[in-house]
């Protein structure tokens, strides 16, 4: 008999669903009993003893179903060690659930955060295998992560559809990608899409190259331009600020996002119409794709048989298109960037895509 606790922490994305499913059925079909235990709200269950029983017929029908089936809350790394309002350890707390239900491993799908307090647990010597979650795809150790594939195509379908708008109206058009401190999700989407200037964290862009790749395009008779902004694009000059000058910059900013400083800028120099559009949060929204419901389901196949081995301490990644296992402290408190001098960012550029640099 396996007794499992399953919860999955952090923002959510497509594809939780069918990796949990993908856990149960490869320990089903193996034959082995097993007691599934599924914390709901993310560690927050855990902390307080918030969970419910589940049955296997709970992971039926849910390979199409986004979001997750447990729901999730972010909960701080940084504030971990902190007590709660009423003076719970939260750590303590945590043990304390995993030990009164006689668990023999926690099962945990999240992102960066998430595998902090994650590798913290295994130190504090609860079994714990992990699953990667994020549509940031900036997960150490793995070279994807589900629900990266859902928002790309999500993403690319926005900016398809603005096309249409743009060249109609023949405005520069910015469409706002999710992704603070990486790119790859707005590199993907604004590749796939054809937009023409594409603007992520680790490449700081100058307003001037914006302006001119612009300028360029209307003496090539094209009366529109698309660009691709993530939400986390900093200039070359803000870029040179320290964290906390970047952040009182930011407080005093007139503008609610970078894309709109952005947008008034090019309004101000070229007197062209800018149109800002923010998809925001349905790009981790719905159904996964078909990629990435196979894609979790292999990874939800490959922690099932580090449970059923007793291989314990690492989180089921994907590299060189392969399924691999990667040790916990090897993956916590690291971010996985976009290099900027990446073949993908090279060969953008060779099809005439601006970075703004």
């Amino acid at each position: 008999m396996k007794r499992i606790g399953i919860l999955t922490s952090g923002g959510d994305c497509q594809a939780l669903n069918a990796a949990m499913r993908g856990v149960v059925k490869s320990l089903v079909f193996s034959g082995e009993q097993i007691e599934i235990y599924g914390f709901l709200n993310g560690y927050q269950g855990l902390i307080y003893g918030n969970y419910r029983m589940l049955d296997v017929s709970d992971f039926s029908g849910i390979l199409t179903r986004g979001g997750t089936i447990l729901g999730s809350s972010r909960t701080p790394f940084k504030t971990i060690r902190e007590p709660d309002e009423k003076g719970t350890d939260k750590v303590e707390a945590m043990k304390h659930s995993y030990y009164k239900l006689n668990l023999d491993c926690l099962l945990i799908l999240g992102g960066n955060g998430t595998h902090k307090t994650a590798n913290l647990l295994r130190e504090e010597g609860l079994n714990v295998v992990t699953l990667p979650k994020t549509i940031d795809n900036d997960l150490w150790g793995t070279d994807m992560t589900f629900g990266f594939q859902s928002a790309v195509d999500i993403a690319t379908n926005v900016i398809d559809n603005i096309h249409t708008t743009a060249d109609s109206h023949s405005r520069v058009f910015i469409v706002e990608v999710m992704g603070h401190k990486v790119g790859y999700l707005t590199l993907n989407a604004g590749i796939a899409s054809g937009a023409d200037i594409i603007l992520i964290p680790e490449i700081p862009y100058d307003m001037k190259k914006i302006i001119k790749a612009i300028e360029e395009r209307k003496k090539r008779g094209s009366k529109f331009t698309i660009i691709a902004v993530a939400e986390g694009a900093i200039s070359k000059e803000n870029a040179k600020l320290s964290k906390k000058e970047y952040k009182k910059m930011l407080e005093k900013s007139p503008y609610s996002t970078v894309s709109y400083a952005i947008a008034a800028e090019i309004q101000k120099v070229t007197g062209q119409e800018v149109r800002v559009t923010i998809p925001g949060h349905m790009q981790r929204g719905g159904s996964p794709c078909p990629y990435d419901r196979i894609f979790a389901s292999r990874l939800g196949a490959e922690a099932g048989k580090l449970i059923l081995k007793g291989e314990y301490g690492f989180m089921v990644g994907y590299r060189n298109r392969e399924i691999v296992k990667v040790p916990l402290d090897q993956v916590a408190g690291k971010l996985k960037k976009l290099d900027p001098d990446a073949s993908i960012i090279k060969e953008a550029k060779m099809l005439g895509i601006s970075f703004g640099d």
